[in-house]
């Protein structure tokens, strides 16, 4: 399969632009096993991406250095594969664009955009920040699932994804928010099984919404999944549609950065339930501690 091409393998990394590198994952490998079908998603959304590493020298060989942040859409026939986004992104750093940092930017952006988008079939923006701009935030006021004042006394005990953990609150309320996250995610890759550590956040609206309990332990249940990060954010995505029948639903899951890449998926409902800043290409926001 594509998404192995290169995981677990030793790659020699490339040493002049390789677009050729770049790996594209059908969506729909993953979607099919819990009902999702790409003409008839119960989710808008977006995968943003933050290379940190990124470089490439002008043309008088001077290093220009930043954070590369890039957003396509969910409903983009393929994902990208980021060990091969890694490796695409590093055969540029040995290359030569524009008279000035300027120029040089403006010249990789549009090359990169070009590749990516053609191997995702899909609109793809990037953005370059060569320096700490204003920083945004999208999550305050969300409720942290692990400080719950009861969390001492329960039990966890089931770590590969248990959705019958899912259980409702009792609330005597006609519609009920639940605005939450947890900093204890963790799942696997695919591919080399190597641990995936991140943050989710679920805004959720509806009469039935989850016990607060009950979904931290679904949650921690997935410390042992084997998906791609896009893939647990749909999956966590699914098993609440799916069970409280919402009226409005956003889960965003934001991933530690390896190999200087962090992939943060998100998906929700309506539009204007995604995070605004998260999702702009042009914004660069705030990380959590252990981004």
């Amino acid at each position: 399969m594509n998404e192995s091409k290169y995981l677990g393998k030793s790659v020699q990394y490339p040493q002049q632009y390789a677009p050729e590198m770049l790996v594209p994952v059908p969506r729909h490998l993953n979607r099919e096993q819990y009902g999702l079908y790409n003409n008839q998603l119960p989710f808008t959304g977006y995968d943003v991406w933050h290379a940190y590493e990124f470089s490439f020298l002008t043309q008088k060989g001077l290093p220009v250095t930043g954070i590369l942040k890039m957003v396509y859409p969910s409903d983009s026939p393929f994902l990208v594969e980021s060990k091969s986004l890694k490796l695409y992104l590093n055969s540029l750093n040995m290359e030569r664009y524009g008279a000035t940092p300027r120029e040089g930017i403006k010249e990789v952006i549009s090359i990169i955009q070009k590749d990516i988008s053609k191997v995702l079939q899909t609109e793809v923006t990037l953005h370059f920040f060569d320096a700490k701009e204003s920083q945004y935030f999208d999550f305050w006021g969300y409720e942290l699932l692990e400080k719950t004042g009861r969390i001492e006394t329960v039990t966890f005990s089931e770590y590969r994804e248990a959705p019958h953990l899912l259980c409702s609150e009792q609330s005597s309320s006609e519609k009920n928010i639940l605005k939450v996250a947890t900093h204890l995610l963790r799942s696997n890759c695919k591919v080399t099984f190597q641990p995936d550590w991140g943050s989710a956040f679920i805004y959720l609206k509806g009469k039935d919404i989850p016990d607060k309990i009950g979904l931290l332990k679904y949650l921690v249940s997935i410390r042992n999944e084997n998906h791609f990060h896009e893939e647990i954010c749909e999956m966590i995505y699914k098993r609440l549609w799916d069970r409280f029948t919402p009226e409005q639903l956003m889960v965003a899951c934001l991933y530690t950065r390896r190999g200087g890449i962090d992939i943060c998926p998100v998906r929700a409902s309506q539009p204007h339930l995604l995070p605004q800043y998260l999702i702009n290409p042009y914004k660069l926001t705030d990380k959590l501690l252990r981004q």
